[in-house]
């Protein structure tokens, strides 16, 4: 090459000037972007699944009233040894006052026997909670170790799991929890393993489906060929991949055991004396709805709020993992087509 040549490629290539941009081809593409879309940004499946939850105005909402309800119940009376910031506990009976109603003393007003009702619904609220998040935890283990094992093994097995979640299901839920809850004897331990025995059929069919589906992936047959083990499988391969399907189902799961346990407490099958639950507050305090309604609003309007908030968050993740629902107020938005001219609309 000789030097007129090279004097004439350095004259096609203008030198940027100082204080502007280099030319796009000279730009690097942002880290992680696709080929051929330098400035796009570039998300993982999780960031994705994370974005949309965060767009979903009423799971935020949601999520910050219960944080709101979970720290005010565990942070105003204490657990167990640690101290609250109220000063008033569940056990002492103050000098009533008046009939009991609301004051600045006592907002929430007192008891039949001038009980503060502030702490004792905070407790109530503890206790609810407890219950519904590990009833939570235990039918979604159950549900989703029942519905992996039935989908990936199919044949007898299968069958003989489905006829099991059959039997559970057609018998009317309160009444199988009533009859448990009735063993537990007040115990708060077995009142959770009593209501997470009745409240994992559900998952476990929807996991069955999703496995069903996944099973015959071909990353799930390149695993097999390699003689990877069938737990190794379903642990590794098939339930990271119906991690949306279990979260959005856990949730739910919550706020129902939230009702059942309100429901097995008017009836006198949960909680029992001398603890107290949301259920059992608006059970013995049902009499006085009339006369002294905040006995009863109080702890009816937390399970509401709590039960609403719950479902919230799961219909947020519903929409988070699967991108085809639109129910969280953004709506889905297909390719953008540029309009033609209304002289060129025949061609």
């Amino acid at each position: 090459m000789n030097d007129h040549a090279l004097r004439a490629d350095d004259d096609a290539a203008p030198a940027a000037s100082p204080g502007t941009a280099p030319p796009a081809a000279a730009r690097p593409a942002a880290a992680g972007a696709p080929p051929g879309d330098p400035g796009a940004r570039h998300y993982t499946a999780g960031g994705l699944v994370l974005r949309r939850f965060l767009r979903h105005r009423g799971a935020m909402v949601a999520t910050a009233v219960l944080v709101v309800v979970v720290l005010a119940a565990f942070t105003s009376i204490g657990v167990g040894p640690v101290p609250g910031w109220w000063d008033k506990d569940v056990a002492t009976a103050y000098d009533k006052l008046g009939d009991g109603a609301p004051t600045w003393e006592h907002p929430f007003g007192q008891d039949t026997i001038g009980k503060d009702y502030l702490a004792l619904v905070m407790r109530g609220t503890q206790v609810s909670l407890f219950i519904a998040f590990g009833v939570g935890v235990i039918s979604t283990v159950v549900g989703t170790v029942v519905g992996a094992v039935a989908g990936y093994f199919r044949g007898f097995l299968d069958a003989i799991l489905m006829r099991v979640t059959d039997v559970v299901i057609i018998v009317p839920l309160l009444a199988i929890a009533a009859v448990l809850g009735r063993t537990s004897d007040g115990n708060l331990g077995l009142l959770v393993l009593a209501l997470g025995a009745v409240l994992w059929t559900s998952l476990a069919r929807l996991v069955r489906a999703e496995v069903l589906s996944l099973r015959e992936r071909d990353f799930v047959l390149a695993a097999r060929a390699v003689g990877t083990g069938p737990a190794r499988i379903i642990l590794r391969h098939l339930l990271p991949n119906a991690v949306g399907v279990v979260i959005v189902q856990a949730t739910l799961t919550i706020a129902v055991a939230i009702l059942l346990e309100t429901s097995l407490s008017f009836l006198g099958f949960g909680v029992q004396r001398p603890d107290v639950s949301l259920g059992s507050l608006i059970s013995e305090y049902e009499g006085a709805f009339s006369t002294r309604p905040w006995l009863f609003w109080w702890p009816g309007l937390l399970i509401l709020a709590v039960a609403l908030c719950v479902n919230f968050i799961g219909d947020g993740l519903r929409d988070a993992f699967d991108p085809r629902q639109t129910s969280g107020g953004t709506r889905a938005r297909g390719p953008r087509t540029a309009a033609l001219p209304s002289g060129k609309a025949g061609l």
